[in-house]
């Protein structure tokens, strides 16, 4: 079983960056790959990034590439997503999710959080 709580979303500027955090529970988590997703209003949840379960692989949906960057500490149970040069489209609900495999596969994965606000003006 693992338990995920998001933070650090927030109202930034178009150019200005945020960093989310996942603070995960369960004495396993380091056996889980890590995505996060984002969810804007009337429109369907869709990937964003992955990380591997030791940290040495990583994922990107093509509109964040080259200004989101994923990373994870398993000393401190944490998952984080670095957005940078932010637009206006990447408003949305953004959640972590946990799942044994590494996938963009939101389907796939068994564990979520209650997701965290990120809203880009123009």
């Amino acid at each position: 079983q693992v338990q995920l709580v998001e933070s650090g979303g927030g109202l930034v500027q178009a150019g200005g960056s945020l960093r989310l955090s996942c603070a995960a529970s369960g004495r396993t988590f380091s056996r889980y790959a890590v995505g996060w997703f984002r969810q804007a209003p009337g429109k369907e949840r869709e990937f964003v990034a992955a990380i591997s379960w030791g940290g040495s692989s990583t994922y990107y949906a093509d509109s964040v590439k080259g200004r989101f960057i994923i990373s994870r500490d398993n000393t401190k149970n944490m998952v984080y997503l670095q957005m940078n040069s932010l637009k206006p489209e990447d408003t949305a609900v953004y959640y972590c999710a946990a799942d044994p495999r590494f996938t963009h596969d939101y389907t796939s994965y068994d564990y979520w959080g209650q997701g965290t606000q990120v809203t880009v003006s123009s």
